[in-house]
């Protein structure tokens, strides 16, 4: 059995459909998923100096990602809608994801990026992640209240200096459990594909 690492931020729009596909594959492979929600703000301002989604930033490539995204949607059977915001804030979902217990998060994250890209909900509403805390079969009032602890803060904070020193510079990235990275949801399959058999590839300037 092996293990993939999922990093995912809320507001992003290719981590939606491979947060709803990410669990099975991980069942048919009898591997484990390790979610691990980090903020993007800070690494597209620390790598790129931008403020603002690449997406906004650059309308031509938002155009083409919104287009993109509804194939994709569409081919994996999901519903789309354009979200009340975007990029929405999805810092409290972060935390409360990492103050549900391990066993819940999976149908934590998945409601809550189906309340962003299929109903068009504003994640940041306290309302909102109640519901999708609710939905992971927890109660919204114990979760909110210790995703407000000083060390969920830093348990976030910490995840994202992390993403940014193992190069991740996008959501979703995955991690093979050898540290081997994917970035995108057209390589969820590669990463299941190298915990099963990791390839002898060349690197730039020698072997890996």
């Amino acid at each position: 059995m092996g293990r993939i690492e999922f990093w995912f931020e809320f507001a992003s729009t290719y981590s939606y459909p491979a947060a709803m596909r990410i669990e099975a594959l991980a069942d048919e492979a009898g591997h484990d998923i390790v979610w691990k929600p980090f903020l993007l703000g800070p690494v597209f301002n620390s790598q790129q100096g931008l403020t603002d989604s690449p997406f906004n930033a650059f309308p031509v490539k938002g155009r083409y990602m919104w287009r993109d995204l509804a194939r994709v949607c569409a081919r994996a059977g999901l519903p789309l809608e354009t979200p009340a915001r975007f990029p929405q804030n999805g810092l409290l979902a972060a935390r409360c994801t990492l103050a549900l217990p391990e066993a819940a998060r999976a149908a934590f994250v998945k409601a809550v990026y189906a309340a962003n890209f299929a109903d068009g909900a504003l994640i940041s509403e306290p309302a909102i992640v109640s519901r999708c805390i609710v939905a992971a079969g927890e109660n919204p009032d114990a979760i909110m209240a210790r995703a407000g602890d000083e060390t969920i803060k830093a348990e976030l904070k910490a995840n994202t200096e992390e993403a940014m020193r193992r190069g991740v510079f996008g959501s979703p990235t995955f991690f093979a459990d050898d540290g081997e990275m994917f970035w995108g949801n057209d390589r969820l399959e590669d990463a299941f594909d190298w915990l099963a058999a990791p390839l002898q590839i060349m690197s730039i300037g020698g072997t890996r």
